[in-house]
């Protein structure tokens, strides 16, 4: 598949000295649906405006469809943007947002209401044509803005947080109706969030920053499997991975043990390297039983009923440890043996947060 938008080396400084991104190395796909995810103030946006041409680069180039984006007018870049406070004109009905960009580009007036008609129609807003955007829901008023952006049809698709201002359940809609639309219609996406949810059902891949740096890109499979980066293993899932600091112990003749303060845990690898080293475990991939002696024991601190699955937070010592289960036999105060289940286990180095 040809790569539609090739970042090579971006940098953005903003004045004083604001390093917004660094040495941003990416390829996005034609008709591929990219989810950018990082926490506020990671950059996410900054990549957004450069794309669309509402900033400029402080080093490195940006690729579309193979030009020099250096060289294109933002006019001339064939793409359109969502933002998360609509951006909708107020002064107009509907109708006229929608077809604002069919205007412009001069299409014939049976030709705009065919296309504006037929978007509506799949949005649910086609009894909605001749309102103003203040007598819409917010939830309306983001389906004007999306379509507005699909009546165009431009060839890349850019969306800033379109979804940060809806209520739950509305983001929830909103989400499977982006994931259908795009089925139907792959055009080369850029979408960015800081909600890991979003990230997870939407992206073909992900791309993880952190102040301004790409941590990891991967299939949502990949981000939530192999993590790269201790970041992005706590990032992902609710709650993220337990990650526990210690160091590994090797004594000859017997088994290996990771030990994080008082409390050790055997382990079945011999191959782990010594030294100081960080364990992250999915709050998943524990086994939680009664007491067993010479299990690691601890004492549950809170039970929170999710419906589906219980999240039992344990203490063990001073160390606050998340696990879900479906089991509903455990109460607050008691006292419970976990251990980890191993081949699930990701293993970090103690001070880059770097995968081993």
């Amino acid at each position: 598949m040809s790569s539609a938008i090739s970042f090579n080396q971006v940098s953005k400084t903003f004045p004083p000295n604001v390093h917004a991104l660094q040495s941003i190395n990416l390829e996005v796909a034609e008709g591929e649906f990219l989810v950018v995810v990082g926490p506020s103030g990671c950059g996410k946006s900054t990549l957004l405006r450069l794309v669309a041409g509402l900033e400029n680069q402080t080093h490195g180039s940006i690729d579309i469809f193979g030009k020099d984006s250096g060289q294109l007018a933002p006019q001339e870049r064939d793409l359109g943007m969502v933002f998360q406070n609509y951006a909708l004109f107020p002064h107009l009905s509907v109708f006229d947002n929608m077809a604002y960009g069919l205007q412009v580009r001069r299409e014939s007036a049976p030709e705009i209401r065919k296309k504006v008609e037929r978007i509506a129609q799949k949005l649910e807003i086609l009894e909605f044509l001749r309102r103003k955007p203040n007598q819409l829901s917010g939830g309306q008023r983001q389906r004007v803005a999306l379509g507005r952006l699909l009546a165009r049809d431009p060839k890349i698709h850019l969306f800033d947080e379109p979804l940060g201002n809806l209520d739950p359940q509305f983001r929830a809609g909103m989400r499977s109706e982006l994931a259908r639309l795009h089925q139907e219609r792959p055009r080369t996406t850029i979408y960015v969030t800081h909600d890991q949810a979003e990230a997870m059902t939407l992206g073909q891949r992900i791309c993880v920053l952190r102040k301004g740096e790409v941590l990891q890109v991967g299939t949502p499979e990949e981000i939530y499997d192999l993590p790269s980066h201790r970041f992005v293993a706590e990032f992902f899932g609710s709650p993220g991975v337990n990650c526990i600091d210690g160091k590994i112990d090797k004594k000859e003749g017997s088994p290996s043990k990771f030990r994080s303060g008082s409390i050790q845990f055997p382990l079945p690898n011999h191959d782990m390297p010594t030294g100081s080293i960080t364990l992250g475990i999915r709050p998943e991939n524990w086994t939680l039983s009664a007491p067993e002696n010479g299990a690691i024991t601890g004492v549950i601190e809170r039970v929170e009923n999710l419906g589906d699955h219980r999240l039992i937070g344990v203490l063990i010592d001073d160390l606050n440890i998340f696990i879900k289960t479906t089991r509903s036999d455990f109460k607050e105060k008691d006292t419970v043996s976990i251990s980890p289940q191993w081949e699930q286990a990701h293993w970090f180095e103690r001070y880059t947060g770097k995968r081993i």
